[in-house]
């Protein structure tokens, strides 16, 4: 372990006057709770919110809700790339994925295929905003019309983002956000639906009104662990936690039974500035994706414009990635390989897909990093980001330098 400035890979700070809320939010009751849902309505013009323990728990409830609307249906279509607390919570639900792969330029559906995999048994459609690249919402809209299948929007990468001066979560049936640790806005972990649907709404008030509330010790831990995390994702020290292999930070996991809980006071009174914090954060997040995406010549096809929460970068193989990762390691740049398999590859539910193939979920798995590009990277943070690519590309060469085809680097895979 060496102390020096370490880049975590994503990061949402809480300011001292939102923890002093927190604080003071825990075992108080429901005031701050039924101020933030008030707030997230009036932020993104919708009839109705709902506020869970965290995304995944979020989406398990939406989905068993429409469940309930439509009993005869039971398939859910997602990208075969995508984070795993999505499958996960599509089982924890009772109900069975349906993959769709992607298309190469984007990191979105294959739109050919997607109208392929949908049948008489689709529940809904979850178009995905990755690193808080928008989908195309009008090919979901078109393809869903007259069809009776849902729209989740999985904005759970992308709040605060928008499509055609729509906000991301609004043009579904339902949006969905995370409010986990590292999302554009946080208070350690959440989850947030929202929907203009009253019929929509009453089942996910049916299917939500059992669930147990986090109790006072539940709320003190909670709270300590965001305090602590506070802390140590500033890049002065986030070397502490970077060198701990115990923690096992940025480690994916699949997991099947996970909690389902309402959502905190002490939570809502950590988002009292959230407002504020969400449109920095993704100001900011822009500024640092257009500057990437410009130097190292990405191809976002006219999305590099958008807050990513991490800037996707597709290198031309799994040897080129994982050297270009090493470096990053050495150099404390904080880059990600992100989810290490695509969907139908991960053990625990493998045996669901029955040896079916989604090539570029795949390659895309085998071949992304993420470069970070929240609000703590300084201007000598940024060179030393490019730097990382510099010297990738020298090692590739043979310690030559860099050729011209190994500066410029492309989202398509």
């Amino acid at each position: 372990m060496r102390i020096r400035r370490v880049i975590p890979p994503t990061a949402a700070p809480v300011d001292l006057q939102s923890l002093l809320f927190g604080l003071m939010g825990v075992g108080s009751g429901t005031r701050y709770l039924k101020r933030l849902e008030n707030e997230i309505k009036d932020y993104f013009k919708v009839k109705h919110v709902f506020l869970f323990s965290s995304g995944k728990a979020a989406l398990a409830i939406a989905l068993r809700a429409l469940k309930s609307m439509t009993p005869w249906k039971d398939e859910v279509i997602i990208p075969a790339y995508t984070c795993y607390s999505v499958p996960s919570a599509i089982i924890r639900a009772g109900l069975k994925i349906a993959l769709c792969d992607l298309d190469p330029s984007c990191l979105d559906f294959d739109y050919d295929q997607l109208e392929k995999t949908i049948n008489d048994k689709t529940l809904c459609i979850v178009p995905t905003h990755l690193f808080g690249i928008p989908a195309d919402m009008d090919r979901v809209r078109g393809i869903c019309r007259g069809r009776s299948i849902f729209i989740l929007e999985d904005a759970a990468q992308a709040m605060g983002g928008s499509y055609k001066q729509k906000r991301l979560g609004t043009i579904g049936d339902l949006g969905l956000f995370s409010l986990g640790r590292g999302k554009n806005v946080t208070c350690g972990s959440g989850g947030v639906l929202i929907t203009n649907s009253d019929l929509t709404a009453s089942f996910i008030g049916k299917e939500s009104s059992h669930l147990a509330e986090p109790g006072f010790p539940e709320s003190i831990v909670e709270f300590l662990k965001v305090a602590v995390q506070n802390i140590l994702i500033n890049p002065s020290l986030y070397w502490l936690p970077s060198g701990l292999p115990f923690l096992k930070l940025g480690e994916t996991k699949f997991c099947k039974d996970f909690p389902i809980k309402g959502f905190s006071d002490m939570k809502a009174g950590l988002l009292r500035n959230w407002r504020k914090r969400l449109e920095e954060s993704n100001r900011i997040r822009q500024k640092n994706g257009e500057h990437f995406s410009r130097l190292l010549g990405l191809n976002f096809e006219g999305k590099a414009t958008v807050p990513f929460l991490r800037l996707p970068v597709i290198t031309r193989n799994k040897e080129e990635r994982d050297l270009t990762y090493a470096v990053s390691r050495e150099n404390g740049t904080g880059f990600s390989k992100m989810y290490p398999a695509p969907v139908h590859e991960i053990e625990e539910i493998r045996e669901l897909f029955h040896g079916k193939t989604f090539p570029v979920a795949g390659a895309v798995a085998g071949r992304v990093l993420t470069v970070p590009t929240h609000e703590f990277l300084t201007e000598k943070d940024r060179e030393r980001i490019l730097h990382v690519f510099q010297e990738a590309g020298r090692r590739a060469s043979g310690g030559l330098p860099c050729p011209e085809s190994r500066k410029k680097w492309v989202c398509h895979v």
